[in-house]
């Protein structure tokens, strides 16, 4: 089974689509050319503590653990030419359709410092996401900056349902636990004292993120919530026939 169900197409943005006016590119080698001058000055002008990314998903069965075309700045999430997408690729290439473009979300690296990111998804004439590029700011600096400043500038963190939380890590198994653990957290319970339906609840939002199309997915999220993979697969049955969480 592939780590992606590449079934999922969609057809060429029409004229008035918000899309259609970024154009296409037929592969990743002509986004290089275009864009990786960019990249390096985007990087070079911000600073050390901008990553920036550009990830090949043109293959008919991409492998998420292997994505990343050009980077600049790599030592910012820990990666480096070859390695993984973030836990927001298995999502995107799940649902092509969407506009998935999105601007000054928040992002999480492994060792739990906090970016500032924006994602740009390239499209070819048919239509298909074959590439994404993104750039992602380390504010945890700032961030203690802040804290010592505090008393004088407070502020007021608030998190937007509309934009989505990115994950990254130094391979794609750290990346699905990382995405387990944040769908565990926002339970509020402990594994031991989760009902059925919390855990029916959280084996819905993982499936919606594209975590069930990773390999051996279905099997980290059934330890991690102590049921076996078959009780797994008849939950997640269960969940999509009656349409949980949609």
């Amino acid at each position: 089974m592939s780590e992606v169900d590449m079934t999922l197409t969609s057809a060429q943005p029409a004229a008035d689509h918000p899309l259609a006016h970024m154009g296409t590119y037929e592969s990743v080698a002509d986004i290089l050319a275009v864009f990786r001058p960019a990249m390096h000055a985007m990087a070079a002008a911000v600073g050390p503590g901008c990553e920036v990314v550009l990830h090949d998903l043109s293959a008919p069965d991409v492998d998420l653990g292997h994505t990343i075309a050009a980077i600049e700045n790599g030592h910012v999430t820990g990666r480096e030419v070859g390695g993984p997408s973030s836990s927001l690729g298995a999502g995107v290439l799940h649902n092509q359709g969407a506009d998935h473009n999105a601007f000054g979300y928040r992002g999480f690296t492994a060792d739990g410092r906090e970016l500032r990111c924006s994602s740009v998804y390239f499209r070819n004439s048919a239509g298909r996401i074959i590439a994404a590029l993104c750039i992602n700011f380390d504010i945890s600096t700032i961030q203690r900056l802040q804290s010592l400043l505090q008393g004088l500038l407070p502020t007021a963190a608030s998190d937007s349902p509309e934009q989505p939380n990115e994950f990254f890590g130094r391979d794609l198994v750290a990346v699905m636990d990382a995405m387990v653990t944040e769908a565990i957290r926002e339970v509020g319970k402990p594994v031991d004292q989760m009902s059925r339906d919390d855990r029916i609840a959280i084996l819905t939002k993982l499936d919606q993120q594209g975590v069930l199309q990773m390999r051996k997915g279905i099997d980290r999220i059934a330890a991690r919530l102590g049921i076996s993979r078959v009780t797994a697969y008849s939950y997640l049955d269960e969940a999509r026939n009656h349409g949980v969480g949609k």
